[in-house]
């Protein structure tokens, strides 16, 4: 039957960018991965396969899993589960009654077929394992982990994003309700010959909401800058599969926010600006503003929302540039300098594992003559790129029983990984070219296995085997113990692991290679094409970069929050400052002649400047007490995305009160300043 399927479908973008959407390849061969198969169809335009995050360029029946993935036992393993069933429902059929419906058939598969197959469970697991219900979702979305992983920081930007809209609105909602009361003379006379509040307002209004429109084509660009800077930061495979541009859906979203803003925040001064007293208004004539008490409050009421908002935002900057701090300051247990990675899986050209082998074998020798190279080792499974390669295994001396963990996690190795990697041996030796298929079988642990294991000071000499759950074999012999270190990712606990020689694998067929140099890698990375080039031409290099490169592609998402969460606290801010100062100083103009009689009683400058900072201290310690709860709620939602650190750190909730206190104090000094240095003459003619 797999032999009548080798037929392929292309996705759309693959089928117009490589065969300029000719229809003539229908029923033309194809080679895929190494195998031969015939072309029989092209995918709807847009569809990109059932997995957020994967864009897959040709679709296989999955019949050919097996034949497309050397080495893939799923067919031949019933306990091994990894296929996602897709149905379509009927018309007027809902999920529940679809899962009410299979629930039946799916607890017979359980109870009669799955759980004899299970192997060392005990009756509490079993009965869990037999009380398992049938998952059933919607499929719009797909299959993936990428929503869920993605959920988190995603809400958090939006929040700190709408956070700094705000706080930028209320800078606007501030300069239009200044700029409205000194137009209440404009708008009494206009009122007075004639003129109906609502045109007034609906005058205001549109004002208000072209300053929206402007600033949201502004901010169209600023996004684009934005997405590229996220784009940087991002692994290259992350670019290559999720898009990162400013689509129809969000240039109408950005369109309908600026419109709403500009409404809602051009309101308020709209209405308190066309309520002027006519007489008294018209009577000073030189448009002086009218201080109305209501407006006052309005104002200094935004410019504390403004301290508030900016304090939850530097205490979330704070918290996320700590947690950067911490991960940067993890130990590997390797040495990452000087060393070029990358991988090659000629299975996927059709070698044979033997073969494999070989090839293996010669690019070590080609890359080890290659000038500036000191030491090339290889490994299957690679390093801190987030993979994770594990199994059962049985130990001597490890008493197992039902639910007993036994697992562990293993790497395939070649002679000097260790040492290439810097990687300390404790006891024992590590690989060496002997250690091939038909030498007896070897193996290295890490000291968590050690521990895990309760192997003691005398792991070497031990025998260990992969434990099936119906048969162990103890037929490998552990022949060095190394010291721990980071295995798939850099924030999760070292595992307990195991490495085997790959010389030893009769299935190898994709390897991973380490290229230590002792001068600049950019070197070695020009020449690895052609080293390769010379053995097969064919195949191509995989994830070609420095291992320094890869530990900060593994830790993307750290250096994304931290440095955009970062960037909007400054903005905001910045924001808030220049808000704080332009009350202020709105504030000063209006109490000019007060300030002035004050003086000319004998106020001295000083006592003026803290008259004026004191209105400062009390905005910013209310607006950064409510903030600091506001901090709390916000480090709260981010404590999975932080790495050894509590959402309510003290210290980073201390420094950030500090940093906002003293922008606000430099914020209101100049107003301060200015307000010290008035005339008393003339500042009781004023007006």
């Amino acid at each position: 039957m797999v032999g009548e399927s080798h037929v392929v479908v292309l996705s759309h973008a693959y089928w117009s960018s490589r065969f300029a959407s000719d229809p003539n390849v229908l029923n033309q061969p194809m080679i895929v991965n190494g195998q031969t198969l015939t072309i029989v169809g092209v995918a709807p335009r847009g569809f990109d396969g059932t997995t957020l995050g994967s864009r897959p360029q040709v679709f296989v029946p999955i019949t050919l899993r097996a034949f497309m993935e050397p080495g893939f036992k799923g067919f031949d393993k019933r306990q091994t589960y990894w296929a996602y069933l897709f149905a379509r429902l009927k018309p007027g059929t809902s999920i529940e009654s679809a899962r009410a419906a299979l629930g039946t058939q799916y607890k017979a598969i359980i109870n009669d077929v799955e759980a004899p197959l299970q192997k060392g469970m005990s009756e509490q697991t079993m009965a869990r394992f037999r009380a398992k219900p049938i998952l059933i979702t919607g499929g719009p979305r797909g299959q993936s982990s990428v929503e869920g992983e993605a959920s988190t920081p995603l809400k958090l930007l939006f929040g700190v994003t709408a956070f700094v809209l705000l706080i930028a609105c209320a800078n606007i909602a501030n300069l239009l309700l200044a700029k409205s009361s000194a137009r209440s003379a404009e708008m009494a006379v206009r009122l007075s010959i004639g003129a109906s509040r609502g045109q007034l307002v609906a005058q205001l209004l549109t004002e208000s909401v072209l300053l929206a429109i402007f600033g949201g084509l502004a901010g169209i660009l600023v996004a684009g800058w934005t997405l590229s800077l996220i784009g940087a930061m991002l692994p290259a495979e992350v670019t290559r599969t999720l898009a990162f541009r400013i689509d129809s859906t969000v240039m109408l979203f950005a369109g309908a926010l600026a419109l709403g803003t500009g409404v809602i925040f051009g309101l308020f001064p709209a209405l308190h600006s066309t309520r002027p007293d006519l007489v008294s208004t018209l009577k000073g004539q030189a448009g002086q503003p009218s201080g109305a008490r209501g407006a006052k409050w309005f104002r200094l009421v935004l410019a504390t929302a403004q301290i508030t908002m900016s304090m939850a935002l530097l205490a979330a900057a704070g918290l996320f540039a700590k947690s950067l701090l911490n991960v940067s300051r993890v130990d590997l247990g390797l040495k990452a300098e000087n060393i070029v990675t990358f991988g090659i899986s000629p299975e996927l050209n059709a070698y044979t594992p033997d073969r494999s082998r070989v090839l293996f074998q010669r690019l070590e020798e080609e890359l080890a003559a290659t000038p500036g190279v000191t030491v090339v080792t290889t490994s299957l499974v690679p390093l801190l790129a987030g993979s994770n390669w594990g199994n059962s295994v049985a130990v001597q001396g490890f008493q197992q029983g039902p639910d007993t963990d036994n697992s562990s996690r293993f790497n395939e190795v070649g002679p000097g990984y260790f040492r290439a990697l810097g990687i300390p041996l404790m006891s024992g030796r590590e690989f060496t070219a002997s250690d091939t298929i038909t030498a007896p079988k070897v193996a290295v642990v890490n000291e968590e296995f050690v521990r895990k294991f309760g192997l003691g000071r005398d792991a070497v000499g031990k025998m260990m085997g992969s434990d099936s759950g119906s048969s162990s074999k103890l037929d490998t012999l552990i022949v060095g113990v190394v010291q721990n270190a980071k295995y798939a990712e850099v924030k999760q606990k070292i595992p307990p692991l195991y490495f085997r020689p790959y010389r030893q694998d009769p299935d190898v067929g994709s390897m991973s290679f380490y290229v230590k140099t002792s001068s600049d890698p950019k070197q070695v990375l020009v020449a690895l094409p052609g080293v390769v080039k010379r053995l097969d031409p064919n195949l191509p290099l995989e994830n070609v970069r420095t291992l320094i490169q890869q530990v900060k592609d593994n830790t993307y998402l750290d250096r994304m929050m931290s440095t955009l969460s970062a960037a909007f606290a400054l903005l905001a801010t910045l924001l808030a400052a220049v808000g704080l100062y332009g009350v202020l100083a709105y504030t000063v103009a209006q109490r000019t002649r007060e300030i002035g009689l004050r003086m000319a009683l004998g106020a001295a400058p000083g006592r003026v400047r803290r008259m004026v900072l004191s209105q400062v201290a009390w905005m910013t310690a209310i607006g950064a007490a409510i903030g600091l709860a506001g901090a709390i709620g916000v480090g709260r939602a981010a404590e999975s995305l932080l790495y050894e650190l509590k959402g309510n750190d003290v210290w980073v909730f201390a420094i950030s009160a500090v940093v906002l206190s003293t922008t606000a104090l430099l914020a209101g000094f100049v107003p301060a300043h200015r307000a010290s240095r008035v005339d008393p003459m003339r500042a009781l003619r004023y007006e």
